[in-house]
């Protein structure tokens, strides 16, 4: 399927099913809301990496206009619904200060593995231990697939982008149990290291070697 809609596009990634809460003060996206919120469609947010708009982004539902206020800036609460990408910008549409694009959604597949996931939430709590992280997941473990956990995992604004192109979850599950390979050995020096430096200058107690 292919249509337009209405784009916010911000320095974030945000997935399928990801509550998000924004605080709107930009004349431009104040219109697009209230618009959003007359006609009961959808938007989309596509991420904003190195100044330039990415292909792929997360079509937005509005779920609430929690307060506008005396300027007309607003807080809404918003749900990601599905992956889309871009085909063409929109940059006038008449009458409306904020742009567009015409998008189709690519198929993207659910079925994901249990025990490699169960692995990868391993991951991310003993990453969360070491680095003294107290994140919550918003769901039970059988719950949680990839989209629900990506934000816990430390990955950069590049690597969160990465992920939204995967169109499997199978691909995404394994996309972050590499990262945590990869950043679990790092931190876990990193913290070693912070140990050694914090014990510089203090008495140590210390058994001697026997020869």
């Amino acid at each position: 399927m292919t249509n337009f809609i209405p784009i916010f596009p911000l320095g974030i990634v945000v997935y399928p099913g990801e509550d998000l809460n924004l605080h709107i003060f930009e004349p431009r996206y104040k219109q697009l809301i209230m618009d959003t919120k007359a006609s009961k469609k959808p938007f989309g947010i596509p991420a904003v990496i190195n100044n330039k708009v990415s292909e792929m982004g997360t079509l937005m539902e509005l779920v609430e206009v929690t307060e506008v206020y005396d300027n007309g800036e607003m807080d809404i609460k918003t749900k990601g619904i599905r992956v889309f990408r871009i085909l063409e910008l929109v940059k006038s549409i008449p009458g409306k200060s904020y742009n567009g694009a015409i998008v189709n959604y690519p198929e993207n597949f659910a079925n994901g593995n249990r025990l490699l996931m169960e692995k990868v939430i391993t991951g991310i709590r003993q990453l969360h231990n070491i680095l003294k992280v107290n994140k919550a997941f918003k769901e039970v473990d059988d719950h949680l697939w990839s989209y629900e956990v990506a934000h816990h995992a430390g990955l950069s604004l590049n690597e969160e982008y990465e992920l939204l192109q995967l169109m499997h979850e199978l691909q995404r599950q394994e996309y972050l149990k590499q990262h945590l390979l990869k950043v679990l050995p790092v931190v876990t020096e990193m913290e070693t290291l912070k140990d050694k430096i914090q014990l510089n200058g203090h008495f140590k107690n210390l058994g001697g070697f026997d020869l």
